[in-house]
């Protein structure tokens, strides 16, 4: 009896650690990266004896027909939790900066996030459903966890980019950031073209503090992720680089204040007014940009149609917080319709100081083709 106790109070204590630590990892703007990579392990031991002792309910999968229907969702629940742990702990691995460099599979902060919310809100339904058993209320418990579980995403989607971009400074070495291998460019190199927050922004002094959402500290200096982008790709193939600069009313300060900008711009199909570029000298551009509302900022559509880009080869590199190209590429292609567009990387926020290798390794398969 008193073996059984000992398990069952294991068991509880390594459930509540495991439920802290994935609520304690939301907020690694605050504990920083090796803090965060430890808790991961601890989360991992923690989930190892929560398996062990419960070792028993892997037998009982033979059985699932024979179940409840209450009894088969929990299994099906179980099963999908156990998947997305695994795949939680490869992803892990993959965005690794201090215990597992070497590991690159599925190495995308992106993915990483939407399995942490996925673990966090089969965690909920998975406790919850042993509350429901024991319960004489289970229309209201079941209204509770669906709450619980929708909580969870939304404070994992929501909550961390908000922090994100609100309370994360990024601190870089610049030339680390920049510097990796060369592209031999088969023929005319191109123009690099990009579009950033800073010079087209009023900031405030304090806007340091801004995020890493659009801005970083290069040796102690602001500075923009898609130039950051630029520069990668300018000490790779040792191409021109271009901002596209504002020429009047620029951006305000706060994130939020431009995000809102942004909105009405692209409702009304605005065009503000930008410094040229001449692009006549070159066959190519790669056009480095954010993504604004699901497509490219209006300034960036000044720049398509103001350059004549007619018979040219365009490279799409685009910076985003949520996933892939978008409705960018649609929109360029409406705008461009003689010009030959080429899709090349979407980098995750996030991942912007660390993708010299990868930036690298798309530039030499677009530098056989150009």
């Amino acid at each position: 009896m008193e073996q059984k106790q000992l398990k069952q109070t294991v068991g509880r204590l390594a459930d509540i650690l495991m439920f802290a630590i994935l609520l304690i990892q939301i907020f690694y703007v605050f504990i920083g990266n090796t803090l965060h990579e430890l808790l991961g392990i601890a989360f991992f031991v923690c989930l190892t004896v929560h398996i062990v002792l419960k070792r028993s309910w892997f037998r009982s999968l033979r059985g699932f027909a024979k179940k409840s229907a209450q009894n088969r969702f929990f299994d099906i629940v179980t099963v999908l939790l156990i998947v997305c742990i695994v795949l939680m702990m490869l992803s892990s691995m993959g965005v690794s900066r201090l215990l597992f460099p070497w590991f690159r599979l599925m190495g995308s902060a992106a993915l990483h996030r939407y399995l942490a919310a996925a673990v966090l809100s089969l965690s909920v339904i998975h406790g919850g459903m042993h509350m429901l058993r024991r319960t004489q209320k289970k229309k209201r418990t079941a209204l509770l966890i669906a709450a619980g579980a929708a909580a969870s995403v939304a404070l994992v989607l929501a909550l961390v980019p908000y922090l994100n971009r609100h309370f994360k400074t990024v601190r870089i070495s610049r030339s680390d950031a920049v510097s990796g291998d060369t592209v031999q460019w088969n023929g005319q190199k191109p123009l690099t073209v990009y579009f950033t927050r800073l010079g087209n922004t009023a900031f405030d002094d304090d806007a340091d503090a801004v995020s890493g959402a659009s801005l970083l500290l290069a040796d102690g200096e602001r500075m923009g992720n898609t130039k950051l982008l630029a520069e990668m790709i300018r000490n790779a193939t040792g191409c021109d680089t271009a901002a596209i600069t504002l020429t009047g009313t620029l951006y305000p300060s706060s994130y939020g204040d431009t995000v809102s900008v942004a909105g009405k711009e692209l409702k009304a199909q605005a065009r503000p007014a930008i410094q040229p570029i001449d692009t006549s000298a070159y066959d190519s551009v790669i056009l480095v940009y954010p993504i604004w509302w699901g497509t490219i900022p209006m300034p960036v559509a000044s720049f398509l149609e103001q350059s004549d880009l007619r018979g040219k080869k365009l490279y799409l590199v685009a910076t985003q917080g949520s996933s892939g190209f978008v409705q960018s590429t649609q929109d360029i292609r409406k705008l461009l319709p003689e010009t030959e567009i080429i899709e090349g990387v979407s980098i995750y926020c996030e991942d912007i100081p660390y993708v010299r290798e990868q930036l690298g390794n798309w530039l030499k398969t677009a530098a056989q083709n150009p």
